[in-house]
């Protein structure tokens, strides 16, 4: 396979797990595209949100253009067929030979998703507003939004629900057993509202496990951390990053040392450019969907650097009634729902790839003279396809349910979320 075939595969294969693979682009997009991100010509963009310390200066080092590069270069690994419960309606979504892509709902009152240490988000991966970003305001900011369908379903009916069981694996033994194959030995303590295992200074390799409605662990070991030196220093790291296969295995290792069934998740792994370490995620698939809480970590050649997970299995909760697709995108322009974009469509993502460099201006603007039109963007949004899944939701008392949720395709190739939920369901009370 030649240059310019193997670049045609990378795409293909990143379209094959878009949720909107199926919408056509302009012409010469994908090779653009390609061209653009592994040119000599691809830069950096610009506008990453400022970190401290160790953090900032491991970013530095990561081009924030190469998971791009990165999803369209993993291999999901698929385990079985999940836990085979429920129903779904609406059109086809799901990734290459897997699970459908996870949901997330707009901002509910819980902490982010534990998946974040390991491995940096895609623009565009997370519910950041809870409206459409405009081409004018990206990427900060948000605009106003025009839904139009047309030929929705309007059937009602019911999807299984389930909920994360925490107090079921809120034990000594279970923290014992996870504390044991991330190398740290006895005590484990239950202590200031959480487990913990090892020295929580940083000196040396240590985990917690917070007791929230998931039982979301973090664990992390500084003496393997390539990125830190002698004394805290930050140092150029020379050692090269380990295989998919030493990732993927670690993390598989790390499910069945909790007493999850590494076939009811699917693998992905990553790695940037220059960097000693590589991150591999898992994301648990009830329904054939995969859920939007999972686990991650990243490892470097002497072992894992740090990994986050949640310890508590998903339960079943029994049939939901669930609004139809019509009504479902209604709620988008409900004040109540509040739908929210979880994909950026492809023209943003185009202009993430292509964002110029800030130039600092030699003047203020002008001042605006009478009759001046205010300035008030509307996004209109052209709904193609509805697909019912699932998305967790944080309950008032940290209780964490999952719950049947739409994601619906525009023509743009963006994807918004909102939930399925029936309002007889549906608790409105201010907390």
């Amino acid at each position: 396979m030649n240059d310019d075939d193997k670049q045609r595969d990378l795409v293909a294969r990143l379209r094959a797990a878009d949720p909107a693979g199926d919408v056509e682009a302009r012409a010469g997009f994908a090779d653009e595209v390609v061209a653009r991100m592994t040119g000599s010509e691809a830069e950096p963009m610009a506008g990453s949100a400022p970190a401290a310390d160790l953090a900032q200066a491991r970013a530095s080092r990561r081009p924030r253009w190469l998971p791009f590069v990165a999803v369209a270069a993993s291999i999901a690994i698929v385990g079985g067929a999940g836990y085979g419960i429920g129903a779904t309606i609406g059109g086809p979504m799901s990734l290459a030979d897997g699970a459908a892509p996870p949901i997330t709902l707009q901002s509910n009152g819980g902490p982010e998703s534990v998946t974040q240490g390991g491995i940096e988000p895609a623009v565009g991966s997370g519910a950041a507003t809870d409206q459409k970003m405009s081409p004018l305001t990206y990427p900060y900011g948000s605009g106003r939004n025009a839904f139009s369908a047309s030929s929705l379903g309007t059937q009602t009916g019911t999807a299984q629900s389930y909920a994360y069981d925490p107090r079921s694996a809120s034990s000594s033994d279970k923290v014992t057993a996870l504390a044991a194959a991330l190398g740290i030995g006895l005590p484990v303590e239950l202590r200031d509202g959480r487990w913990v295992a090892g020295p929580q200074d940083g000196s040396a390799p240590s985990l917690s496990v917070s007791l929230d409605g998931m039982l979301s662990f973090y664990f992390q070991n500084p003496e393997v951390n390539p990125w830190q030196c002698e004394g805290d220093q930050v140092c150029e790291p020379t050692s090269e990053p380990p295989s998919e296969d030493a990732a993927i295995g670690a993390l598989r290792a790390l499910l069945v040392a909790a007493g999850r069934d590494p076939a009811t998740f699917e693998f992905t792994s990553q790695v940037w450019e220059g960097s000693p370490t590589r991150a591999a995620e898992a994301k648990p698939v009830i329904d054939g969907q995969q859920l939007d809480q999972g686990w991650s970590l990243e490892m470097a050649e002497d072992g894992v650097v740090s990994a986050n997970g949640a310890l508590a299995d998903v339960v079943a909760l029994g049939m939901y009634p669930v609004v139809s697709e019509q009504e479902g995108f209604e709620r988008l322009s409900d004040p109540r729902f509040s739908g929210a974009p979880t994909v950026l469509p492809m023209a943003l993502r185009d202009q993430a790839l292509t964002t110029e460099e800030w130039v600092a201006p030699m003047e203020p603007p002008a001042t605006p003279v009478a009759g001046t039109s205010v300035s008030w963007p509307v996004n209109k949004v052209e709904i193609v396809s509805a697909q019912l899944g699932l998305a967790s939701q944080w309950q008032p008392d940290g209780s964490v349910l999952v719950v049947p949720a739409y994601a619906f395709t525009d023509a743009e190739g963006g994807t918004w979320s909102v939930l399925a939920v029936e309002e007889s369901m549906l608790d409105f009370r201010a907390f």
